[in-house]
């Protein structure tokens, strides 16, 4: 692009040149329609379209230096906290600038919350209710630190998309219930108690493995739950147990 805009300055480049220049900056796949962008690019650029574009390119230089002085900041802010960033890090679906936001928002120290509901509670990933005349009704979530909940339902979904962890397999079970906006929040709840736990005991995360639902699953239960199903149909239902 500088190569397009300074020849435009110079007038250097023939205008049939320009749409090949842009053209072979194509990525990755769009690299294969490389005849079909020379054709989509041809059109008249001129000096005043230069400029433009220059003073556009000068600004994203300006940022790129802005987010690098910032970054290095942070960075050496941040050297104390290390092995808490690498603890939290640990965990399947967060990544270390997540880590580091994590630890930013609560400051790594587990000792200002009881437990690990008051600290999923302060982010505004607990549910909350709702009473009335004595009665209790759901009311999604509490409200909390907006910055701390943003950064875990995005390392929920994050999760989400692992294979073979528990964080994967416990959003495919709520998501097929409940949808995939609740099942991310319910993800970033666990994965906020994960933290607690781990910056309270200092110990990496053991993942629990995407068969730890059907591994624990108590016949029991899914017998009196089926059972309330097919009674709420209308249906009587009389379970015997079958001898091996």
């Amino acid at each position: 692009m500088e190569r397009l805009i300074e020849g435009d300055h110079r007038g250097t480049h023939r205008r049939s040149e320009r749409p090949a220049l842009l053209a072979q900056m194509a990525k990755s796949r769009m690299r294969a329609k490389i005849p079909q962008l020379e054709e989509a690019l041809y059109g008249h650029f001129g000096a005043h379209h230069a400029f433009v574009a220059k003073q556009i390119i000068d600004h994203i230089d300006y940022l790129d230096s802005a987010i690098g002085a910032l970054t290095q900041e942070i960075c050496e802010r941040l050297l104390p906290f290390e092995p808490a960033v690498a603890l939290v890090a640990s965990i399947p679906g967060i990544s270390t600038i997540t880590a580091q936001v994590i630890i930013a928002e609560t400051g790594g120290d587990m000792s200002r919350f009881p437990t690990a509901e008051h600290l999923c509670a302060w982010a505004g990933l607990a549910p909350a209710s709702y009473e009335s005349a004595g009665k209790r009704k759901p009311a999604g979530t509490r409200h909390g630190s907006t910055s701390l909940r943003r950064a875990m339902i995005e390392a929920a979904r994050a999760a989400a998309r692992t294979k073979g962890t528990y964080a994967s397999a416990q959003y495919a079970r709520i998501a097929r219930r409940r949808g995939p906006n609740k099942a991310a929040v319910a993800v970033a709840n666990s994965m906020l108690n994960v933290v607690w736990h781990l910056l309270t005991n200092g110990e990496l995360y053991q993942d629990l493995g995407a068969d730890y639902f059907e591994s624990h699953n108590d016949p029991t239960v899914q017998v009196k739950r089926l059972t309330k199903r097919i009674e709420a149909l209308g249906f009587d239902v009389t379970v015997t147990e079958r001898v091996a």
